[in-house]
């Protein structure tokens, strides 16, 4: 708090008269402008549209004989005070709108000059000045926690949860809390102590299970416009069939990721270009749930709004967003819908392909990118030059001995017995089937057995295969130049 006190005294220094904060923890905007306003001997006073204008510090008592809870009445009260007083609205933002007379007050305090003059604050989660007040003001935001301070407020919350209970102790061990604390980045304090609170009051433990409830409210507390989807369903490696080589290269760079390796650059993430069905989607949530980490979603096709600049912005807050998720997994399915270059959307789709190739390009938070592909022809060439991601992988049909694995893989997960049936077989009978395609064949048979009040057999299980035509012939020429085009540019996932 004391760099944001020393931060703010430098914006009041340069004779600003309007400061604009935007934050939703304003008991912490309070209690930072109060320890300012006592630095600089200050008087300090709030307005809000239930109290009107009142004394902070004093009692609460309110200014002035006159009620105060009108916004025009409270505005002429600080452009008439002859003193230089800081006053801070914490409600005026939704009176803003189509009323003039406000707009006015506002730009005649924010142009007035001298010393002693009052400074207006305006609070509120999210404030737009209309334009011709716009320039006068100055924004400023409140610094959020360090790691060491995170760190405090859960000892904090510990001590007190210990308090309660008779001295006893909360249970964790350091892993799992240097994890939380890395957890808990990008919230403000009085979020950090209300998810902290919460994760220890339940049972006085913290452990690796509490960690997926964390991050899936944290999300919740920060995408508050559904720009993003938070998946929580990631899987594991162990249930993916192939990609070796993939594998591999993560494995590899686990480790550099998820710790700080000086002199070693952080992995930025991976584009996954191939077949559909392939286990793009289902790998891009692997690496969530090989390095457990949260799982972010951002479709392309949620992005879109027919207001001008609306589409950027919708991008910017998806990918600001992320980087208050981190460290975490941000998937983009299907990116070329997105970015495909059209000469018919006002240039939108290229105003879109500019933001994202500049975050990928500079961004510092440690935000691992998996973006998935079916139709490379249509991503643009600045995209899948190499210093966007760190490899392209083409993902390909699996080979035999990988579509084997996909059945053992599916026939367990529906709690059949993979010894049971002669996989080999199964594998030669699905030549040119994708991982989706024999999950369908395993789904199909399920249901054929329900319905004939059977088993599922191995014949049942080849009937389904031979009776299934895979993407692989439908869509031949497609699948040759995919793959004609992946030789030489892109790295086999297997």
């Amino acid at each position: 708090m004391k760099n944001d006190i020393h931060d703010l005294g430098l914006v009041l220094e340069s004779k600003v008269k309007l400061i604009v904060i935007e934050s939703w923890d304003e008991p912490r905007v309070l209690e930072t402008l109060t320890g300012l306003a006592i630095k600089r001997g200050l008087g300090l006073f709030t307005w809000s549209v239930t109290e009107g204008v009142r004394r902070l510090g004093f009692g609460g008592e309110p200014l002035g004989s006159e009620p105060t809870q009108d916004p025009e009445a409270a505005l002429k009260l600080v452009k008439h005070d002859p003193q230089a007083n800081l006053y801070v609205f914490c409600d005026l933002h939704p009176f803003l709108a189509d009323n003039p007379r406000l707009v006015r007050l506002l730009k005649e305090i924010a142009m007035a000059e001298g010393a002693q003059r009052p400074t207006l604050v305006l609070v509120s989660h999210a404030l737009r000045l209309p334009p011709e007040v716009q320039r006068y003001a100055a924004r400023f935001s409140l610094s959020l926690p360090s790691e060491d301070e995170l760190l405090a407020i859960v000892r904090e919350e510990a001590a007190r949860w210990s308090e309660r209970n008779n001295g006893a102790r909360v249970r964790t061990d350091n892993r799992t809390l240097r994890q939380v604390v890395k957890n808990l980045r990008g919230l403000s304090h009085g979020e950090a102590r209300l998810l902290a609170r919460n994760l220890i009051c339940d049972d006085g433990a913290i452990t690796q299970e509490d960690l997926p409830e964390l991050n899936r409210t944290k999300f919740q507390l920060l995408d508050l416009d559904g720009v993003l989807s938070f998946e929580s369903d990631t899987a594991r490696f162990a249930e993916v069939g192939g990609l070796a080589s993939l594998k591999r290269w993560l494995a590899e760079r686990q480790s550099a990721f998820l710790a700080d390796h000086k002199g070693l650059d952080a992995p930025r993430g991976v584009l996954l270009v191939g077949v559909q069905g392939s286990g793009k989607s289902l790998a891009a949530k692997a690496v969530a749930g090989l390095w457990g980490l949260p799982l972010l979603r951002l479709d392309f096709a949620c992005l879109y709004n027919k207001y001008f600049g609306e589409t950027e912005r919708n991008l910017r807050e998806a990918l600001r967003l992320a980087e208050q998720m981190a460290p975490c997994v941000l998937w983009m399915d299907e990116v070329e819908k997105g970015l495909a270059s059209g000469d018919h959307d006002g240039g939108v789709s290229q105003r879109v392909l500019g933001t994202l190739l500049t975050w990928l390009a500079e961004r510092k938070a440690p935000v691992f990118a998996v973006a998935t592909a079916n139709a490379i022809e249509r991503l643009p060439a600045e995209l899948v030059r190499k210093g966007r991601f760190d490899e392209v992988f083409f993902v390909d049909l699996p080979g035999a001995a990988v579509r084997a694995e996909i059945f053992r893989i599916h026939l367990k997960r529906r709690e059949l017995e993979p010894q049971q049936f002669d996989l080999e077989q199964l594998a030669a009978a699905s030549e040119g089937f994708s991982g989706a395609e024999i999950e369908q064949v395993v789904v199909s048979a399920v249901y054929a057995a329900q319905a004939r009040q059977q088993a599922v057999d191995q014949a049942l299980l080849l009937a389904t295969a031979q009776g299934t035509v895979p993407l692989s012939v439908l869509m031949a020429e497609r699948l040759a130049a995919l793959r004609a085009w992946a030789q030489g540019r892109t790295v086999s996932a297997d």
